[in-house]
């Protein structure tokens, strides 16, 4: 497999993945799919970097590198770009706790429904710029 094609591979694989969210928002499985969706917007910047000769972290937060290096996306990217490292950051700070929890904090019942509709935006916003290669 080259680079590119695993460049493409990720966003399509997001992209797939999205389909779970219903399933999830139906069986009120708000943890879990705050989980599902941080790994979809891995997946999809994990392609974005790849796009653009960028090899990813293998840590599930790669934010840094596209803030670091966004002056290899095209116009207009930075702005949008702002906006995925952001999303990933606090998707990547939740990813543990949403999955496993702590001593005090048990996932399902931690969160909740709105939790998991504002994680959702952000991973269907990753997914579609990705996509369309941030334009």
């Amino acid at each position: 497999m080259t680079n590119l094609s695993l460049a493409q591979s990720c966003p399509i694989k997001a992209k797939e993945r999205v389909q779970v969210f219903d399933v999830l928002m139906t069986e009120a499985m708000y943890s879990d799919l705050l989980r599902e969706t941080q790994e979809i917007v891995e997946l999809a910047l994990k392609g974005m970097r790849r796009q653009v000769g960028i090899e990813p972290p293998h840590w599930p937060d790669g934010s840094g590198l596209i803030l670091e290096h966004r002056d290899r996306f095209p116009e207009p990217a930075p702005a949008r770009i702002e906006g995925l490292a952001a999303t990933s950051k606090r998707l990547g700070q939740e990813r543990e706790l949403s999955f496993c929890g702590d001593l005090d904090f048990i996932p399902a019942e931690e969160y909740g429904r709105e939790d998991a509709c504002r994680t959702m935006r952000g991973a269907e916003r990753a997914v579609r710029r990705v996509e369309v290669r941030i334009p």
